[in-house]
């Protein structure tokens, strides 16, 4: 993934060429290009993570149809740091879908990425605070956490449950058959 502060369509064609599979576009700096950028991704076969910090870039990416969200608690714009920010727009993404919601910018923690895996994200960005510290095998250790299951799977009830990867992917899958199955009776 490509992680530069994108400005021109010319960095996904360079993007692309380097071999990568996604970019990361920041709602903040391309502000009203951003819809025009995500066009071009599809065209070229490039996913694309959409940076937000703020509600209405949220809100603006969602009617966007973005899938891929990197909700971070500085604001790039002013270079300020947000704590909890992040954290409070947690619940503004909706719960079905096929969204993919990740935390970043700050989280110094085991502590700060539980809190933020709890409040309903899939992941977490840990940056220099936490790699190559002597945290990072606690992180390791609670990523790994059976109780940390993703939402998708705690409405399934085996949150406390020690269960398979191949079991967890049979739940998901009679899950989304049983929904199709009910939107079918309707």
């Amino acid at each position: 993934v490509m992680k530069d502060i994108v400005v021109d369509t010319i960095q996904l064609g360079i993007a692309k060429e380097a071999g990568c599979d996604g970019v990361v576009l920041m709602a903040s700096v391309l502000g009203e290009k951003l819809e025009m950028f995500l066009n071009q991704c599809s065209i070229m076969g490039l996913e694309a993570i959409v940076e937000v910090h703020t509600p209405n870039e949220v809100e603006a990416a969602i009617e966007m149809l973005v899938t891929y969200f990197l909700v971070t608690n500085f604001d790039r714009i002013t270079g300020e740091y947000h704590p909890g920010q992040a954290e409070m727009l947690a619940g503004m993404f909706p719960g079905t879908g096929p969204l993919i919601t990740i935390a970043t910018g700050g989280i110094e923690s085991p502590e700060d990425a539980r809190r933020l895996l709890r409040a309903g994200y899939d992941g977490v960005v840990v940056g220099k605070a936490v790699m190559g510290s002597s945290m990072a095998p606690d992180f390791v250790a609670m990523v790994r956490d059976r109780a940390l299951l993703p939402a998708q799977v705690g409405d399934l009830g085996v949150d406390d449950l020690d269960i398979e990867t191949a079991d967890l992917e049979e739940l998901i899958r009679q899950q989304n058959e049983d929904f199709e199955t009910s939107i079918q009776d309707e």
